[in-house]
């Protein structure tokens, strides 16, 4: 079997011509022609929605927001593999993985204008809110897919970290308790090659899938910008979680187009010609070159996804003007799951506190 870390997997070439990789090739066996342009209008609506999140934080209107620019097929192609009982735990980067999993445009953008504690109910949509500790969705991944065995329920879960989460102990305690209690997690790192300003060189000398194997745990190596290919390793992993087989790595060779977050300035610390040798393999218009290979691409779709994005672009905007601010008692909100006694008696005085400085 070829060494699938030391060759990452890859179906589509940037030029869109596909590979001859047959075993993986089944895997999206199934993915035709309406398939291929779903996939293409979900990658370009996500960079949409990115692109105007940060012209909105550039505006004022978002506190902050961490740009994806060139992830969209690593976030886009797995979070297509996942099935609606599956459960994905994310970073603060992951906007395409929510929009994939059916969380609406205007709610992304809440938790980066400060006016809510979170976006979305993860039940509604089987995805968490960001984790913004580092590492800690590995965990947090593994702990549930422990209970889903405990239950008898067949589900996989996916956590999404990125390269420089791999040096954070966090990380190692998932690998570690999910290959001791065989916990059905897909651990998905997207290796971007820059942790802030760390080049992953310096993280370490080996690629990060390697060190699964301390852990008695699979791993492979993706073509992180080839959307096919993604779908294809991650709905393999996931169907090994959901069947019992235990956890799996899967490394997305990618790269952070953009700066870390809207408040970093990657021209500080990397060279343009690396961003500029990546440019070539954007995941956008690989999809794009393979649908035109494929006379899959005409002037009537190219006009269908701009106006999907547009529209989608102008929702995301308008729900982030108009978001009302938040009131002082919504605090005590949403603290436990279900009503706590304690936090009805804080409310209170809280409440009385309020009415007395009136």
């Amino acid at each position: 079997m070829r060494d699938h870390i030391a060759h990452p997997v890859q179906l589509v070439q940037p030029d869109g011509r596909r590979v001859h990789n047959p075993e993986y090739a089944a895997l999206v066996a199934d993915v035709g022609p309406d398939d291929i342009r779903s996939l293409y209008e979900d990658l370009v609506v996500s960079r949409r929605i990115d692109s105007e999140a940060t012209a909105l934080q550039r505006q004022g209107e978002l506190g902050l927001w961490a740009p994806m620019l060139g992830q969209e097929a690593a976030q886009v192609g797995s979070a297509k593999a996942l099935a609606p009982t599956d459960f994905a735990f994310t970073s603060y980067r992951e906007h395409a993985v929510a929009y994939c999993r059916g969380v609406p445009p205007e709610d992304l953008t809440r938790l980066w204008r400060g006016v809510a504690h979170a976006g979305w109910d993860p039940k509604t949509y089987g995805i968490t809110n960001p984790a913004i500790i580092v590492g800690a969705q590995g965990l947090h991944a593994t702990g549930y897919a422990m209970a889903a065995h405990l239950q008898g329920d067949e589900l996989a879960t996916i956590a999404y970290f990125g390269d420089g989460a791999t040096s954070q102990g966090d990380i190692s305690e998932a690998l570690s308790f999910s290959v001791a209690f065989g916990a059905g997690v897909v651990f998905f790192c997207q290796n971007n090659h820059w942790a802030i300003s760390e080049p992953v060189t310096v993280q370490s000398p080996l690629p990060l899938a390697s060190r699964a194997a301390g852990f008695g745990m699979p791993a492979l190596r993706v073509d992180g910008n080839d959307v096919l290919a993604v779908l294809a390793v991650t709905r393999m992993a996931a169907k090994r979680a959901r069947e019992g087989g235990g956890p799996t790595f899967v490394e997305a060779m990618t790269y952070r187009m953009g700066p870390h977050t809207t408040s970093d300035d990657p021209t500080r610390y990397r060279d343009s010609a690396e961003r500029d040798a990546w440019k070539v393999r954007d995941p956008l218009a690989r999809v794009e070159e393979l649908l035109r290979r494929e006379s899959l691409w005409d002037s009537a779709f190219e006009e269908q996804v701009r106006e999907k994005a547009d529209d989608v672009a102008a929702r995301l905007r308008a729900a982030t003007i108009t978001a009302p601010d938040p009131t002082a008692a919504s605090l005590f909100d949403h603290v436990y799951a279900e009503p706590h006694s304690l936090v009805d008696t804080q409310r209170q005085q809280f409440s009385a506190y309020t009415e007395a400085l009136s």
